[in-house]
């Protein structure tokens, strides 16, 4: 087994510390690796060993965020969309000053994708094959999957005034005056 050397995992510590820290105060958009690598006391070239820009940076902590989602679903897969959606949104209440920031930020698009391209896949295996009400299946899991990324915008930017049990009820009964037809188990939410 590779061991990484303790002196990588302490500069990547504080760069990614430090970059949290920044984001959730200053915002994604403002943060410079000039003042990434002065806060958090290293150089700038022991930053540009570890990532290329800030945008790299971000797309391995969004990539990692991503990375347990997939677990938390993968450990729910037996479970429904609602229920699973339960634990979804309380991960992202957990994280939710990291995911602020990168919904008010204008530059953090990859986030958006990867998060849209998750989801979508998420979608996809949750819901029965002949649910898909038009014929072209990627407009279908786009469209859910966007309407679902906002409701969990709206949630995590508190513009949503209510807890993630009825977050995810809403969404439930949505889905369902859409006649989409979803796996649940047989525990009352059917």
């Amino acid at each position: 087994m590779n061991k990484i050397d303790r002196r990588i995992l302490k500069s990547r510590q504080a760069i990614q510390s430090t970059f949290l820290q920044m984001l959730v105060k200053e915002g994604f958009d403002e943060i410079t690796v000039r003042n990434m690598t002065e806060k958090a006391n290293i150089s700038r070239k022991t930053f540009y060993l570890h990532y290329m820009d800030k945008y790299d940076l971000l797309d391995k902590i969004v990539d990692d965020h991503i990375a347990q989602l997939r677990e938390i679903c993968d450990q729910k897969k037996d479970m429904g969309l609602i229920e699973d959606s339960v634990s979804w949104f309380s991960y992202f209440e957990q994280h939710k000053s990291f995911f602020a920031a990168l919904f008010k930020s204008r530059d953090a698009s990859s986030f958006r994708k990867k998060l849209s391209s998750f989801t979508m896949g998420e979608i996809n295996n949750k819901i029965n094959e002949d649910s898909y009400p038009i014929t072209d299946k990627h407009i279908f899991l786009k469209f859910l999957g966007t309407a679902i990324i906002g409701v969990l915008e709206s949630y995590i930017l508190d513009e949503v005034d209510s807890d993630i049990e009825i977050v995810a009820m809403q969404v439930k009964q949505l889905l369902y005056k859409l006649n989409i037809q979803i796996t649940f188990p047989k525990i009352g939410y059917a």
